[in-house]
């Protein structure tokens, strides 16, 4: 049983493991797109150091050690740099053209890559961030974040009451990522229907660098000292607008997005009220198992469309039990496995057109 490592030396576990796997899983026998060929794919994400980014990388290579005989590697900057991770895609297109999945904040700087690799025969999945048109890549993997965005305002408003009046700050990391966007987008019009008293500020600037979100937030908790509620749409947000709600004792709301140790322990001790998990690991996960699939069974042909995964409101009720999926690899597989199960046994159920996704 792995433990769950973090920031550089998780990427190096993980890269470990993508090597170990295709040694050790299925025999090479040099040629055709059967089972019994050794797959050289891989995964680029855009902050290995951040909990989603790892989550997926996880969800992706347990998918590839399930499948067996897969050469896979994970790339991606320590930091989020999109020209960064281009170069890392760029050269992972070399070295494992097999097929690869493509998670990024800011695909237009991908359209030109990604329809390079297609043109070249190489099968792309996007993950969690949709495709733009020009880069040929027609299968996404990934939630509904107007609808994730929704979930946090609809816990909001449960906690302060649909009469509430006030206001209500939300930050987004990288304005502009249109997975990060539609979730404030969502956050904001779910109250303004459920709630109308409550005004919502911003979305604001918060920066994915855990150090510039901290000071960005802290910015903001002192602009608006009587607001109801604080939410942030990324990793960072969570646990950062935990940390100052307890050094201030503030008495207003917080709360935000994923699974970092620090925000599940910020929701088992109340701090933060909720928290929406958008399943990372399983979308890693689905994007490289039908990935695979496609390769073995299909010449390599993927699905068209949208795969669209779930999410997960995290509370009381449930947060043990979250700590105990999140304690090592293995646990996850084993929560993630009917769910896995599910949507795998029948792709087409899931597909929606790739033009809806947001």
């Amino acid at each position: 049983m792995m433990p769950r490592l973090r920031g550089p030396l998780a990427l190096a576990v993980a890269l470990t493991l993508g090597t170990g796997l295709a040694a050790s899983c299925g025999d090479d026998d040099g040629g055709g797109s059967g089972k019994g060929k050794k797959l050289k794919m891989g995964i680029a994400v855009a902050n290995y150091s951040l909990n989603f980014a790892r989550e997926m990388y996880e969800g992706a290579t347990e998918a590839s050690k399930q499948a067996g005989g897969v050469d896979f590697k994970v790339v991606g900057p320590p930091n989020t740099d999109g020209p960064a991770e281009q170069q890392l895609f760029q050269n992972l297109t070399v070295t494992h053209p097999d097929g690869i999945v493509l998670e990024n904040l800011d695909p237009p700087i991908f359209t030109r890559p990604a329809a390079q690799a297609v043109g070249k025969g190489i099968p792309i999945v996007a993950l969690d961030t949709a495709p733009t048109d020009g880069s040929k890549v027609d299968f996404y993997v990934g939630n509904d974040n107007y609808e994730l965005g929704g979930l946090l305002a609809q816990e909001t408003v449960k906690k302060l009451g649909a009469d509430a009046k006030g206001t209500v700050v939300v930050g987004v990391p990288n304005p502009g990522a249109p997975v990060l966007d539609s979730r404030a987008k969502g956050i904001k019009d779910t109250l303004a229907k459920q709630a109308p008293g409550i005004r919502v500020l911003g979305p604001f600037q918060t920066y994915s660098d855990p150090a510039q979100n901290y000071g960005a937030w802290q910015s903001q908790v002192n602009a608006n000292p009587g607001a109801l509620a604080f939410l942030g749409v990324g990793d960072a947000d969570s646990y950062n607008l935990a940390r100052l709600k307890e050094q201030r004792k503030g008495r207003y709301l917080t709360a935000g997005f994923d699974v970092d140790p620090k925000t599940i322990e910020a929701i088992k001790k109340g701090t933060n009220f909720t928290g929406i998990d958008p399943e990372h690991y399983l979308k890693g996960y689905v994007s490289t198992a039908v990935l695979i699939k496609s390769v073995r069974e299909n010449d390599g042909k993927l699905p068209k469309g949208w795969f669209k995964t779930p999410g997960l409101v995290m509370d009381q009720r449930n947060i043990d039990e979250i700590i105990k999926r999140q304690q090592n690899v293995q646990n996850a597989y084993t929560w993630y496995r009917p769910q896995l199960d599910r949507l795998l046994a029948n792709t087409g159920a899931s597909i929606r057109p790739l033009k809806e996704a947001r």
